[in-house]
């Protein structure tokens, strides 16, 4: 499941001419520290976030395929009409999958590097809500 949703995340945030993408970022790490420190209904969203990614290509691109399946432009055309679904139900577990995604990328010292910001401090790991 963990390559699952990494490989959605990585769909979502890809790489750029300036810009690194979640590939280039410590995504295995992220994911591991998340389902260790999430609550449990958080992670079931991601979970279930990267499984309708994977399923919804028939709603989005009326192709009956995996979304690992698609080639790129239909990938990033599903991604783009799947994140303005009708339905909200929907839209609210790509959104979970995508501020997770946006959370690992915007944190990686590469990444706030290249956006000329210093990196994060280590975290203390005092504060937890569970």
């Amino acid at each position: 499941m963990i390559s699952l949703i990494k490989w959605v995340m990585c769909v979502l945030m890809p790489r750029s001419d300036k810009l690194p993408g979640l590939e280039d970022t410590d995504i295995d790490g992220f994911l591991r520290k998340t389902r260790k420190d999430s609550a449990p209904l958080f992670w079931m969203g991601i979970v279930l976030g990267a499984i309708v990614f994977t399923i919804t290509p028939i709603m989005t691109v009326f192709l009956p395929l995996p979304a690992f399946l698609l080639p790129k432009s239909l990938l990033q055309k599903h991604a783009e009409k799947l994140g303005s679904s009708n339905i909200y139900l929907i839209r609210q577990m790509f959104i979970v999958v995508r501020l997770s995604a946006s959370l690992c990328w915007g944190a990686d010292d590469k990444v706030r590097a290249a956006l000329a910001l210093k990196p994060y401090q280590p975290d203390p790991g005092t504060a937890r809500l569970t």
